[in-house]
């Protein structure tokens, strides 16, 4: 097998990130040599690879459901918002400025076509197959002069498009045909067919419906995927946890001790790598919540100051929110507080910022005996070492460079009684870490808690990639779905009016 696909959707959040990684990993099931593949992608939660570049979380998720290291060229374009207007580009890996959306749509986007096309065909080279995922809708007719992540990559590529709706939110056929109707007809040539994501309910009922979506269009539904809870991956952006998710709604595990440990998560502004949290959220008995009021951190055993684009931002945050007068009453009272990456800076004793915010000299919440500068060059790094007499592994994605001057070593950080503080991002999915860092939490706490000694973070998440290839195998035409990553869209498919405007 040689070939490709997109994956694009009918609209964000419709399912693609999930139905990329279902079909790598039913791909590789079959002994197919597959890659994922995002030529641009928006996400505060990315990750850094072997070689020290950084991409989405979710282009990490999807090589691992193909069984392979992540690389930059399966997200050759990272943008990372700072604010409303303006991103921070990370192209090929590494950081190389911020632009306003009106700069970055202006016409850097399009200069970048040939680099992401390159990026694909050094994939297509490689793997047998590449499994490509769009972004937001293919029918974004203001930005698709410009577009490289949908539409533009497909027909650079001569890539077959599958588009996913997803019908819990209703109007999945409006949405299908309107998708198809607003593209030109070059791009309309590549449009195969729809995969319907989500349902609820009899099949047979939504059949008449996908037998005259294929009369108006021309079009098949390659499949109809059931509604399944816990099956979302790393999220590029939005407040939730995956695999808490799985434990929450799914049914829940019974602690292994006498009580359970309450985590509160501050949802800081322009929050980055809260998939952090979903370690701690996959242990039984932990129950996780992202909170915003001072009042919510009063019945917490564990609270977590988590990683933000934006550190002086965050600060101010809290401090407006009385969450920092909170914490301070916590660390005094010897509650436990962990910071992660911008969380850890926070919590120091003050920050020197003329990159991110320009800022200068800003005063932290004095918890932790650090001082931060921020560089111009980020720190992108996959460090490993010992804490708490265990093996940890974690990644590094940060501007701020922090002067530990006190306290009790921690990871790269440091620990003032149970106030603790780290650059490393993943260093919970360590599991025997994990269990040691919530035995102490557990003591700081008062709470009979024991951590359940099986449980493995890695052994989760390909349960929830093999769920995923389950989906794909057992409720799409599998049969048509290898033919059109082979052969590309079938021949002769109909233009649908009124087309793109000019």
């Amino acid at each position: 097998m040689k070939g490709g696909l997109l994956v694009a959707g009918t609209t964000s959040d419709a399912g693609k990130s999930v139905v990329t990684a279902g079909i790598c990993r039913w791909l590789v099931r079959q002994g197919v040599k597959v890659a994922p593949f995002k030529a641009q992608n928006m996400s505060l939660n990315s990750f850094v690879t072997r070689e020290g570049a950084e991409i989405g979380r979710a282009q990490a998720m999807q090589a691992q459901a193909c069984r392979i290291e992540p690389t930059a060229h399966m997200n050759p374009v990272l943008l990372k918002p700072g604010g409303d207007r303006s991103s921070q580009v990370v192209l090929l890996g590494r950081p190389v400025g911020e632009l306003s959306a009106r700069g970055y749509h202006g016409g850097r986007q399009e200069r970048l076509l040939g680099t992401v096309l390159d990026s694909l065909a050094e994939l297509r080279a490689s793997y047998d197959a590449v499994i490509c995922e769009g972004a937001g809708s293919p029918a974004e007719i203001n930005l698709r002069r410009t577009d490289i992540v949908n539409m533009g990559i497909a027909r650079g590529a001569r890539l077959p498009v599958l588009v996913v709706g997803d019908i819990d939110r209703g109007g999945v056929f409006a949405s299908f045909f309107g998708t198809v109707a607003l593209l030109a007809r070059e791009d309309q040539e590549l449009v195969a067919g729809f995969l319907v994501n989500k349902f609820r309910g009899d099949v047979s009922l939504l059949e008449p419906g996908l037998d005259m979506l294929h009369g108006l269009t021309g079009r098949r539904t390659y499949g109809v995927l059931p509604f399944r809870h816990g099956l979302g991956i790393d999220e590029e952006d939005g407040l939730r946890v995956s695999l808490r998710g799985a434990v929450r709604e799914s049914e829940v595990a019974a602690p292994a001790g006498e009580d359970v440990l309450r985590v509160a998560v501050c949802a800081v502004p322009l929050m980055s790598n809260f998939t952090d949290v979903d370690a701690l959220a996959a242990e039984p008995g932990v129950v996780v919540r992202f909170v915003d009021r001072p009042e919510e951190l009063a019945d917490a055993d564990l609270v977590v100051v988590p990683g933000t684009r934006g550190t002086v931002k965050a600060l101010r945050w809290l401090r407006e929110r009385g969450l920092a007068q909170a914490l301070v009453r916590r660390a005094a009272e010897g509650r436990p507080v962990l910071g992660i990456c911008g969380g850890f800076q926070v919590l120091g004793e003050h920050i020197e910022d003329d990159v991110e915010s320009r800022a200068g000299h800003v005063d932290g919440l004095g918890l932790l005996p650090v001082r931060v500068r921020f560089a111009r060059e980020k720190t992108l790094t996959r460090p490993c070492g010992e804490a708490l007499g265990e093996r940890v592994e974690g990644y590094e994605i940060h501007h701020g460079v922090a002067e530990v001057l006190a306290g009790e070593p921690f990871l790269d950080g440091c620990r003032v009684g149970q106030t603790w503080g780290t650059h490393w991002h993943g260093s919970l999915e360590s599991d025997a870490f994990r269990r040691a860092f919530l035995r102490e939490v557990a003591a700081a706490a008062g709470r009979r808690f024991v951590p359940a000694p099986g449980t493995s973070f890695a052994a989760l998440r390909e349960e929830q990639l093999d769920r995923l290839g389950d989906l794909i195998e057992q409720h799409a035409d599998t049969d048509a779905l290898w033919r059109l990553i082979e052969s590309g869209a079938p021949r002769g498919l109909p233009f649908i009016p009124p087309g793109a405007p000019a």
